[in-house]
């Protein structure tokens, strides 16, 4: 998989056992601490891994700082980034670092899969149920922090959301061989469901009430507090989007909202859909039955 398929990682199969996967992302702070910056940007990079049903081998740090940035905030992002890679079982094999003036950090990752049980955005078929692994609002409450409108608790249960890593959402799906996953970033929800019902010649239905949301994300929406790539999902997907039902017109630009870190998008099969949520929950990995996919096309809010 690389550049003909609009999937969320690379991959090479190396033989009939092994592929690798190949992914990289990184952006500026979204954050004022330096570790939960770099615990952030690593968690977000490792996420497309997941998305593809892969376990992270390896990864390298890919970096620009500014020449007068004190070192020990440099060691603190760095540690953060680390530490989230330790946490995936993975190790930091390197990287490189170059001087820039607004500071940048992530991470490029190896990850291993089996050839025979590869998640694509094109795997979903009609009847499967839907499953999401984080709340959604981490760009409305992260855009809040920099208008300095931010509540402490809402940042800080949106900073632990970010930090969380999927793999116990992508072991799960493994576990259950769900047949499609992404991972909701930057597009938003109906960007990557939009990818995800094109690739798969399905339609995604989403049940609007079922939908999670993290504490003060309705708050800072309705108080129209967005990121301008909210208003360029909208601008670009929405005329995918059907709504049956009535939504209020800053509740669908908070449906665009890009995600940081956001959660895992599954496709179960309607048989495993019980497995799935039972696997979420020994392990305390939260679900959310958010809907179902039909016969059509986009994406329908019902």
């Amino acid at each position: 998989m690389g550049l003909a398929t609009p999937d969320d990682a690379a991959v090479y199969r190396l033989n009939d056992e092994q592929a690798l996967i190949q992914t990289a992302d990184f952006f500026t702070p979204i954050v004022d601490t330096p570790y939960e910056y770099g615990a952030i940007a690593a968690a977000n990079a490792l996420s497309d891994v997941y998305a593809m049903g892969g376990e992270a081998l390896f990864a390298l740090n890919l970096a620009a700082f500014p020449a007068d940035l004190p070192p020990d905030l440099l060691a603190e992002i760095l540690r953060g980034g680390a530490e989230v890679v330790a946490a995936a079982g993975a190790a930091i094999a390197g990287g490189h670092t170059i001087q820039d003036r607004e500071p940048k950090y992530g991470l490029a990752v190896t990850g291993i899969v089996h050839p025979a049980r590869i998640l694509t955005k094109g795997g979903a078929r009609p009847a499967d149920r839907l499953f999401l692994t984080k709340p959604l609002g981490t760009g409305t409450i992260t855009t809040a922090l920099k208008r300095g409108a931010a509540a402490p608790a809402h940042l800080d249960a949106a900073i632990a959301s970010m930090m969380r890593l999927n793999r116990v959402a992508g072991q799960a799906a493994q576990a259950v061989a769900a047949r499609g996953a992404t991972d909701i970033t930057g597009f938003g929800l109906l960007g990557h469901a939009s990818e995800m019902a094109n690739a798969s010649r399905v339609c995604l239905r989403f049940r609007f009430d079922d939908l999670p949301w993290l504490p003060g994300a309705w708050q800072y929406g309705a108080a129209w507090i967005y990121a301008g790539g909210a208003h360029s999902n909208h601008a670009f997907y929405n005329s995918q989007v059907t709504y049956t039902r009535p939504v209020h017109d800053w509740q669908e630009m908070l449906l665009h909202d890009p995600q940081t870190s956001g959660g895992l998008l599954v496709a179960v099969p309607p048989e495993r859909a019980d497995h799935f949520a039972a696997f979420c929950a020994e392990r305390g990995q939260e679900a959310w039955a958010v809907g179902d996919v039909v016969e059509g096309a986009g994406i329908e809010i019902v």
